[in-house]
């Protein structure tokens, strides 16, 4: 069978263990994505159906690939397989099952955007000041609590501060706005069909016979929903196989629990353990040191990790002055590769901590007409003219969108403002009815001017005919027509301004998008459409055929891989990243982080930090991170040594020397910013006026610290600390507390 084929031993374990439950806990690169498609056309090959396997992954990205290779593999009979992101399969069978938790089959999905959006208009409804608390921060605790699968009952009796009750009104209330609204978020596509099967067993036990086979890929990333649904799925016939790595299990911040995979024996304790620990990617240089790094976390299933790969080159260090010559560098050696035909600029991939770090890559990177893209930049889905135009289609699909209404009923400009709006909502709150509804009932609300009046009507009757004409065209010939009609093109043509001619084009694109929609799928339904774009991630828009650099979150770098890898800003306070340095389990999640960017990198690795940065507008005095120092010295060409060979652009592209370097950071300290004076306090006890560079210190919350700079005098006296624990802070001295050690 071609599927036992270039396969080793361990591999070759996990494809044919056809019953049970198994755990296969996959190293970086070790063939993981080969050992579930070979799995799933090995179980098809001995005679179980197609339909009766669920493979479920956590990109479109992921399931596309593997689609593709199982079809290559077994031929038509892939057709009929389950296989897609936990959202996309959820959101699938709630479409078939939703009327019997409430709601219709026609929901709108409503994205992260949609949702805080709806959390604003309700916090602006209750009363409830956004200056003094954070719409995103209630969006994020509601989202939390949903992936725990804590309903806003629950919420609500265990809350202990004045945020947490704000925040239980706003979660009951998003709740119930949700409902009225035929409405699901992103959350509720996965506890919904818990509440599903645990209030219906009979539908519960129809898909455990149906899914008598689980194959989970990435299971280190599962969340307690994910967790209880794939517990109640497998309850059956506990055929369930798990593939994961808790070394690569970092999105704690998005509520995945590491504990899944690290108690999966608990939970099944006849199941098969199975290691794969050959890595096929990276040089054994890349491998040691990403193995060095991750032995240093205390939770985690060992591994031994090995490659027969070549030795392969050592990692490169470059120490920056700054965050603008770190942008330099990184052109420098990317210059210096390609011109030595050593590299394409595909090849390449630089990677950073937070998205505010790609602007000074980005400005060196266009100074040097380098073409790059960008992971997770604005989303075509996520602009303003695509979401405005996918309203029109959602209230289409389903009438009772009340956030689609409002987003669209006054675009292009019909001449209806707030109160006009406001009289519209409190009548159809009165009438229980949908906003829709009602401005088709507009001419009986008393309180709306004529104009109004007739502005709510004309929608109503727009958006009402389309309705009436989903069956009988196309839906590429609705969605092109009900665009015409709304003038949305004209008035971007009427505007007339380069960024206005952007949009128009974007959404010529949207309306393309529809047409390839629709040749690809025979059955294709405005309705599938519209989940089908919902559920689109930063991954799955990136063009890999493109030749550019790419630029991504490390983050957004899992199950990506690329020739050269530089993973920039390795400083204390931005990798490990601010608090990570109070808590373990946080520490270890950044090591993790660490240990997936280093793993991505097949032939060669730099990693970069500087001695100063831009940091919420001003200059800070970076640290270098302590995860350097955890990489073995002989597998690192540090900033004094004689620098490696390949992408060596210091004497042709103007790389600065070490020397240089210092001689920029000494200029600094000699600016009149950086003059270290006493502080002038008229008030201040004998330990402040001995307040100067060299000074040891403590805070009570940063620990032991050395100054390193005291910056101005008098009330605006500012000190620049490096901290044992966290690194360099730059603290007010008047309310720092600092005591001389």
């Amino acid at each position: 069978m071609e599927f036992l084929q270039n396969v080793n031993q361990q591999q070759r374990e996990a494809i044919e263990t056809i019953n049970g439950p198994i755990i296969v806990v996959a190293g970086p690169g070790s063939g993981k994505t080969r050992v579930l498609t070979n799995r799933m056309a090995y179980l098809m090959s001995h005679g179980i159906p197609s339909y009766n396997i669920l493979a479920l992954t956590f990109t479109n990205k992921a399931a596309n690939e593997m689609k593709e290779r199982v079809a290559g593999l077994i031929g038509q009979g892939a057709n009929y397989l389950w296989m897609g992101t936990f959202h996309s399969i959820f959101a699938r069978i709630l479409r078939m099952e939703c009327e019997k938790i409430g709601f219709q089959k026609n929901y709108t999905i409503y994205d992260e955007n949609d949702s805080l959006k709806l959390i604003k208009r309700i916090m602006t409804d209750l009363h409830i000041p956004v200056q003094q608390y954070s719409p995103q921060g209630i969006r994020y605790r509601i989202s939390q609590a949903k992936n725990s699968v804590i309903t806003p009952d629950e919420f609500t009796r265990n809350v202990y501060d004045l945020t947490g009750e704000q925040t239980a009104k706003i979660f009951k209330e998003y709740a119930r706005r949700l409902k009225e609204n035929n409405a699901m978020d992103f959350d509720d596509l996965l506890i919904k069909p818990i509440e599903l099967f645990q209030r219906h067993k009979d539908i519960l036990k129809s898909y455990q016979n149906r899914f008598k086979y689980l194959l989970v890929d990435e299971y280190q990333d599962t969340n307690h929903a994910q967790y209880m649904m794939l517990k109640l799925l497998a309850e059956g016939q506990k055929n369930i196989c798990v593939v994961g790595d808790d070394a690569q299990s970092i999105y704690a911040f998005r509520g995945a629990d590491i504990r899944n995979i690290l108690e999966f024996q608990k939970d099944y304790p006849d199941c098969k353990f199975i290691r794969l620990e050959q890595n096929y990617r990276s040089t054994k240089t890349i491998l040691a040191a990403a193995d060095s790094v991750i032995k240093f976390n205390q939770k985690q299933i060992t591994k031994n990790l090995w490659t027969d790969n070549e030795e392969g080159d050592r990692i490169t260090l470059l120490q920056c002055g700054d965050d603008r010559e770190e942008g330099q560098e990184i052109v420098s050696r990317i210059f210096a590769g390609v011109n030595n035909q050593e590299i394409h600029y595909h090849d390449v991939a630089i990677m950073y901590r937070t998205n505010a770090q790609s602007r000074s890559i980005e400005d060196a990177l266009r100074k040097n007409s380098i073409p790059y893209v960008i992971i997770g930049g604005i989303e075509f889905y996520q602009r303003k003219e695509i979401k405005d135009v996918i309203a029109y289609f959602r209230l289409l699909v389903n009438p009772q969108d009340n956030e689609s209404f409002l987003r669209i009923v006054n675009f292009p400009n019909r001449g209806l403002g707030e109160v006009a709006l406001g009289h519209l909502r409190s009548y159809a709150a009165s009438s229980s009815s949908s906003l829709l509804a009602v401005a088709g009932e507009s001419g009986k609300i008393a309180q709306l001017s004529k104009r109004a009046q007739s502005a709510f009507l004309v929608f109503y009757n727009l958006v009402n005919k389309y309705r009436k004409l989903i069956t009988e065209l196309s839906i590429s010939e609705l969605t092109r027509a009900m665009v015409d009609e709304t003038g949305i093109l004209r008035h971007f043509k009427d505007e007339g301004t380069p960024e206005s001619m952007g949009r128009m084009e974007n959404v010529q694109e949207l309306l393309s998008a529809i047409s390839e929609y629709e040749d690809e799928h025979t059955d294709a339904t405005l309705e599938g459409f519209l989940q089908e774009v919902s559920l689109v991630a930063d991954i799955d828009e990136w063009d890999n055929k493109a030749n550019a650099v790419t630029l991504l979150t490390l983050h957004s770098a899992k199950g990506l891989e690329f020739p050269v890898v530089f993973i920039t800003g390795l400083e204390e306070g931005l990798l490990p990243y601010y608090n990570s340095s109070f808590e373990s389990i946080e520490l270890e999640e950044e090591r993790r982080l660490f240990y997936v960017g280093i793993t991505r990198a097949m032939k060669k690795l730099f990693l970069s930090h500087c001695l100063t940065r831009y940091r919420f507008t001003e200059i800070s005095f970076q640290s270098p991170s302590r995860f350097i120092t955890e990489l073995p010295e002989n597998l690192i060409d540090k900033p004094a040594s004689k620098r490696s060979q390949l992408f060596d652009g210091t004497r042709k592209y103007g790389i600065p020397r070490k020397g240089k370097i210092d001689k920029k950071i000494n200029a600094r300290k000699e600016d009149s910013y950086f003059t270290d004076v006493q502080p002038d306090y008229e008030h201040h006890s004998d330990e402040i006026k001995n307040i100067r560079s060299g000074v040891l210190v403590e805070h009570d919350s940063f620990g032991k610290g050395k100054i390193l700079h005291v910056v101005g005098k008098g009330e605006t006296c500012k000190v620049v600390v490096h901290f044992d624990a966290v690194g360099s802070k730059t603290l007010m001295l008047k309310y720092a507390r600092l005591k001389i050690v």
